[in-house]
């Protein structure tokens, strides 16, 4: 796709000239650039997507969580199949009360419940599908609606990818009848999650802000949510003390942290392979030792 035929159909539709662009990082599953327009204004666009619904799903999450006025997220400008435009959120530097006040905003995102388990679409989870239409007990049964939209799926895209050797094949066959026992004790309403967090999905605006990114956004379990913090860190404690002084986890998070854990490096494992196999191989054989 030519860049200049992209900027064209982008100028048609603000009404303004691109006066400058330049590549910036922005992830593995889309181009990435900034823009600068004639007025001054920047803006965050992205091109050549992974598949064509992608860009939807991705602004459907982003309007989502935006919605909420929780927490800050980039305003969705333009979306089509292969071109997502969004505000351009210049970043800054970390105040000491950065990760305070994302800890609060975090479990005021948290607070905002919803009647059944998923959401109204289907989105991805980096460049993999994520199943959110909920059938049968799965829209009211977290358990249900966690071991067989996330778990379950990751672990037969595995399979069709054959990376399942023995450990984990006997091992998910073990959990599967366990599940319920590891999340009991964990029964909440299905409450909005960012769905992705990891450190690289939040940044830091010029005030010190923090505003999230990259979402892969449904109803579930917050747990779900804080232990993906966990996979490669940088959350700092404060980030955790504000959220528990805000809301709470219920007894024995901790101990449910590995489960959700699993749906990621299950996700790492069919999307970069064998690197993560040991890993997934550790977080399902805890459950059952």
């Amino acid at each position: 796709m030519r860049i200049e035929g992209v900027f064209s159909r982008i100028e048609d539709l603000v009404g303004q000239k691109i006066t400058g662009f330049k590549s910036i990082s922005g992830g593995s599953i889309a181009t990435t650039n900034q823009i600068r327009f004639e007025n001054g204004r920047y803006a965050f666009l992205k091109t050549e997507p992974y598949s064509d619904d992608m860009f939807f799903k991705e602004a459907n999450g982003l309007k989502e969580i935006r919605k909420t006025t929780c927490i800050r997220v980039p305003e969705v400008l333009l979306v089509d199949s292969d071109v997502l435009l969004l505000e351009f959120i210049e970043e800054g530097r970390k105040d000491k009360d950065f990760f305070s006040r994302f800890g609060t905003q975090m479990a005021n995102l948290h607070k905002i419940s919803a009647g059944k388990f998923g959401f109204k679409e289907d989105n991805y989870i980096g460049a993999t599908p994520q199943l959110n239409i909920a059938v049968n007990t799965e829209s009211d049964n977290w358990c249900d609606f966690y071991y067989n939209k996330r778990l379950l799926y990751q672990y037969k895209l595995a399979e069709k990818n054959g990376l399942v050797g023995n450990e984990l094949k006997n091992g998910f066959l073990v959990l599967e009848g366990r599940i319920e026992e590891i999340l009991e004790g964990s029964e909440e309403k299905p409450t909005l999650l960012h769905g992705d967090l990891w450190s690289g999905n939040f940044i830091c605006d010029k005030d010190s802000n923090p505003c999230l990114i990259d979402p892969a956004v449904y109803y579930g379990h917050r747990e779900a949510d804080l232990a993906m913090t966990k996979l490669f860190g940088g959350f700092s404690s404060d980030f955790y003390s504000s959220y528990q002084k805000r809301k709470p986890l219920p007894q024995g998070y901790d101990y449910r942290e590995n489960i959700y854990l699993l749906y990621h490096v299950l996700n790492h494992l069919n999307l970069f392979g064998n690197s993560y196999y040991g890993h997934a191989v550790r977080l399902v054989w805890s459950y059952l030792h």
